[in-house]
């Protein structure tokens, strides 16, 4: 297989780079900053987390269909990213919870602005028999700066005596760097209008019966999918200080950086769709185990299991819608995958929110884990042509 990287692509996984670091810097400690220095409860950790989840994929599908229509993606990427880098300084600023949410807000609907056009980009620079490996590939220098983001903001906490305010103004730096490397050195290739312009219709009915499945089975999956932040409080809940939290969140991100591209490829030999399954057991042994343990020595296996397991979905689950549609309405087909993964994220993250303050924080990771297992049995009952996963 030929394995040689364009150049969009590279510069595309620089750029995402440097947006995760950045984002990565701030992300592990904004529920530690909601409930110590801002005083918010748990469920209005919920509630920002799955507000910020729900902008992110609804304007997804929005963004993803103008830049169809447009024909052009770059703009979009360009000002989603900007938006992101903006947001740091929102929530450095916060006084109060709503402000923080205003934040998110920013955050996520710059993320719902650049993902599907920037996913459109990458389908542009791949060949059939390697989509897997260019959206893996992508995910992995992704997470690379996923890695080292916490790390800093360790190093940065360490010398600014735990002070997190600061830590969001200097995770403004990376995130600008990664704007102008966008700005200055991707190149869209350029679309030959032939006819009238006109907005990609999506028809669920019309779709292939294989893309249907998945995007019925990804929903009810993320209907249990609750922000990570409950992930990061529970090992919180176990004792954990903030160094060993964050440290704990480096650990899944640096198994997401190893499994990223080989799960690509992996998907490219044996199917998207197989190796996705995989990655919904994995998260459904994980959850449950969140919700079981009582030692917090084991949230670092955890963590590290919980990393294939976004390895082994993220990136190739958009290789699998990549199957079924067309390169000219891919940021509208993206868009909408995404649009449905959001929704169904704002009502786990807050009725996983509800379920830790109302029963028990245990009770929230079985209810993740269960959905998982519904996704994954309704892939293989009803797979079409009793396709065994």
């Amino acid at each position: 297989m030929n394995k040689k990287i364009p150049k969009n692509v590279i510069i595309l996984g620089i750029v995402s780079f440097f947006n995760d670091l950045s984002s990565e810097m701030v992300y592990p400690i904004i529920p530690i900053f909601l409930t110590t220095v801002l005083k918010a409860s748990v469920p209005v950790v919920g509630l920002v987390e799955g507000v910020a989840e729900a902008t992110s994929s609804i304007s997804k599908y929005v963004f993803g269909t103008l830049a169809d229509y447009f024909k052009s993606r770059k703009p979009f990427v360009s000002v989603g990213y900007f938006l992101t880098a903006i947001s740091k300084i929102l929530i450095g600023l916060a006084q109060s919870w709503p402000t923080v949410l205003i934040g998110r807000f920013f955050d996520r609907t710059g993320k719902g602005i650049r993902t599907a056009p920037r996913d459109s980009i990458l389908l542009e620079n791949t060949q059939p028999h390697n989509k897997g490996f260019i959206f893996g590939f992508h995910r992995a220098l992704d997470s690379i700066g996923a890695v080292f983001g916490p790390i800093l903001a360790l190093v940065f906490l360490y010398l600014l005596k735990e002070n997190m305010r600061w830590i969001f103004f200097i995770a403004f730096v990376p995130s600008m760097i990664g704007v102008l490397l966008l700005i200055f050195f991707v190149k869209e290739k350029k679309h030959v209008i032939e006819k009238k312009k006109e907005f990609v219709k999506i028809n669920f009915r019309a779709l292939h019966p294989s893309l249907k499945l998945f995007l019925v089975a990804s929903f009810i999956f993320s209907l249990g999918n609750s922000s990570d932040a409950f992930l990061i409080l529970r090992a919180r809940n176990l004792g954990f200080s903030v160094l060993l939290t964050t440290l704990s969140y480096v650990v899944y991100n640096i198994f997401y950086t190893v499994f990223s591209t080989p799960a690509g490829s992996l998907a490219d030999k044996i199917g998207a769709k197989k190796v996705f399954g995989i990655g919904l057991l994995a998260f459904a042994v994980v959850y449950f185990f969140f919700g079981f343990i009582k030692h917090p020595v084991l949230i670092w296996v955890l963590f590290a299991v919980y990393g294939i397991y976004i390895a082994f979905t993220d990136g190739v689950s958009k290789a699998y819608v990549a199957e079924f549609i067309k390169k000219e309405e891919s940021g509208s087909y993206f868009g909408f995958h995404q649009t449905l993964l959001g929704i169904g994220a704002f009502i786990a993250s807050v009725v996983g929110g509800i379920i830790w303050n109302v029963i028990h924080p245990d009770a929230t990771f079985y209810y993740g884990s269960l959905m998982a297992v519904l996704a994954l049995l309704t892939f293989i009952v009803f797979s079409p042509k009793k396709q065994v996963i």
